[in-house]
């Protein structure tokens, strides 16, 4: 049984703060896929990782973005960027055997239309690049933050929120279509329950009331349907805006 684990720390130095390693310790996870480490690996006491290999790929801007794989297996091959826009550090790669476990960062288009269009291009060109990569690796765990929750079911008020950036219908049908082009959901392939979400806003007391975004998914490829076991979202861990979603299978 390998457990994943994919988590948006919002700030690794921040989460670590906040009890982080003691968190991971008791968890004890195979593989860790982080988005937003808002650090370069010189930042970081590289001896809190005893125990793993990690892998860290930062943007160019500092304290911005970057994602992280931190592994009890060594990886035979890791692969930072995805040829596009790589200096915001958004898509690391990790190669174990013939299955291949990404940790993506996808853009947020909240802070206006400049970067709302950056989102659906970057978008398109993720999916041209999945669409090439799953020639020669079938077999793909893409696990991270999206940035759209998919489903009226995956938003706490889809109404009021319909015209907000991370639920636009454009993005929504994005990712349906991606999901469509050969990609499980893992947690909804076992829960199909409301009120699951993995970020909510530090405003107005969100998540106390659960009023949250389901925008963080393991996305598994097809040819590893038989070795789904579990999913669930971790919503008691509280080192950052997001909780970690948990995915467990079978090798």
């Amino acid at each position: 049984m390998k457990k994943l684990i994919t988590y948006n720390v919002n700030g690794i130095r921040s989460a670590i703060s906040k009890g982080w390693l003691n968190w991971i310790q008791g968890t004890a996870p195979d593989i860790i896929c982080l988005q937003e480490i808002k650090a370069l690996q010189s930042q970081l006491n590289l001896a809190d990782f005893s125990g793993y290999h990690h892998y860290w790929f930062s943007a160019g801007k500092k304290g911005y973005s970057g994602v992280a794989i931190i592994s009890k297996q060594k990886p035979d091959k890791v692969v930072t960027g995805c040829g596009f826009n790589d200096e915001e550090g958004r898509v690391i790669r990790a190669d174990y055997g013939d299955v291949s476990v990404i940790s993506v960062y996808m853009p947020s288009g909240t802070s206006g239309d400049e970067r709302q269009a950056f989102k659906m291009q970057w978008l398109a060109k993720f999916q041209a690049y999945i669409d090439n990569l799953k020639r020669e690796r079938p077999k793909l765990i893409i696990s991270g933050d999206y940035n759209i929750c998919h489903k009226p079911i995956d938003i706490h008020n889809p109404v009021s929120n319909a015209n907000s950036s991370g639920f636009l219908p454009e993005e929504r049908a994005w990712l349906g279509n991606f999901m469509d082009s050969g990609f499980i959901d893992s947690f909804r392939y076992f829960n199909k329950e409301p009120h699951n979400y993995t970020w909510w806003s530090f405003r107005a007391n969100a998540r106390a009331k659960n009023l949250g975004w389901r925008i963080d998914y393991h996305l598994v490829s097809k040819p590893l349907e038989k070795n789904l076991k579990r999913a669930e979202i971790l919503p008691h861990a509280v080192h950052s805006d997001h909780c970690p979603v948990l995915l467990e299978m079978e090798f």
